[in-house]
């Protein structure tokens, strides 16, 4: 087994956050913009606007919440859940037949 030194556990750990905010990140907006533009008790092209835009802020703060957290695995682990959740709530409310 290899023993990393301080100094490369270090960077890996900004590796995996910087991958952790970009990627999942984008999976929570893009879910979360999806299911607002469902939600959301407006006219189908406002709804989708609102919601894109929306996503842009949770993006952001996708990415705060990685770098601000202390532990990677429970941000990382928050973050893909609630994506989890959100596409798992878009998968229902498309095969229960709901339309934009």
């Amino acid at each position: 087994m290899i023993t990393l030194s301080p100094d490369a556990r270090y960077r890996w750990q900004i590796a995996a956050r910087a991958l952790t905010a970009i990627f999942g990140g984008f999976a929570l907006a893009n879910a979360s913009g999806i299911l607002l533009a469902y939600l959301l008790p407006l006219p189908k092209n406002e709804a989708v606007t609102v919601g894109m835009l929306l996503s842009f802020a949770i993006y952001a703060g996708a990415a705060m919440w990685v770098f601000a957290h202390r532990s990677l695995i429970k941000s990382a682990g928050g973050i893909w859940l609630l994506a989890a959740i959100f596409f798992a709530l878009i998968a229902l409310f498309k095969f229960a037949g709901v339309t934009l």
